[in-house]
């Protein structure tokens, strides 16, 4: 059974998702900031969403729905290539230590 979010019917749904990748960074939570709240009045009524720009930072970074921009299919593609490509290097490091080890050992 997958993990299910119910969003009241009189909330608009949110456009970006969990782990969504943006121009931004990546989706890491979601607010809704009801109208005719303190926080509305304050911030604008709608969806915030709180992001990273890498796996690196540890500075979350807040926006509101409309300032965050989808990345175009091309740019998808070559972010997740590269971290592709870094994953797989890295296994291949790890690889070759293992081998080290294995043959290194007397035992």
């Amino acid at each position: 059974m997958q993990p299910t979010i119910s969003i009241p019917k009189h909330w608009d749904y949110p456009r970006f998702v969990f782990g969504q990748r943006t121009q931004q960074g990546v989706i890491l939570g979601l607010e809704y900031y009801p109208p005719d709240t303190q926080l509305a009045y304050e911030y604008s009524h709608g969806w915030r969403y709180g992001l990273i720009r890498d796996k690196r930072c540890q500075e979350i970074s807040h926006y509101q729905e409309s300032q965050l921009q989808q990345l175009s299919k091309q740019e998808l593609l070559a972010q997740i290539t590269a971290e592709l490509e870094q994953h797989q290097t890295q296994i291949m490091i790890l690889q070759q230590q293992l081998a080290a080890i294995k043959g290194g050992s007397n035992g």
